[in-house]
């Protein structure tokens, strides 16, 4: 089994800051990209950065200058770091991750459970 489990989340003031994590663990043989989602209410989900493998990033315009997104390959973990946060940044944070459990067979996708990010006004 694989699991990720989110971690940072809460309330924050307009202009703060937070840092979410997301650890990966179970039976794993490598992670192909990482990436951090959002999704509001009655919103779509949507990407807001990701970083695959030894590749650079990649961001959604409206963080882009904001957010950085980096990763611990050694601790199977990705990070999310959040800068001058406005109140439409809020919303349940996912963070996702293309991982290979197996040398030889397919990678799939796993999701974490979500964290909420609430930035007030």
């Amino acid at each position: 089994q694989v699991q990720l489990v989110e971690s940072g989340g809460g309330l924050v003031q307009a202009g703060g800051s937070l840092r979410l994590s997301c650890a990966a663990s179970g039976t794993i043989f490598s992670i192909n990209s990482m990436g951090w989602y959002r999704q509001a209410p009655g919103k779509q989900r949507e990407l807001v950065a990701a970083i695959p493998s030894g590749g650079s990033t990649n961001y959604a315009d409206s963080v882009k200058g904001r957010f950085t997104i980096s990763r611990d390959d050694a601790k199977n973990t990705v990070y999310l770091q959040m800068n001058s946060l406005k109140p439409e940044d809020t919303a349940v944070y996912f963070c996702s991750a293309d991982i290979v459990k197996v040398r030889g067979l397919m990678s799939r996708i796993y999701w974490g459970q979500g964290t909420q990010v609430t930035v007030s006004s």
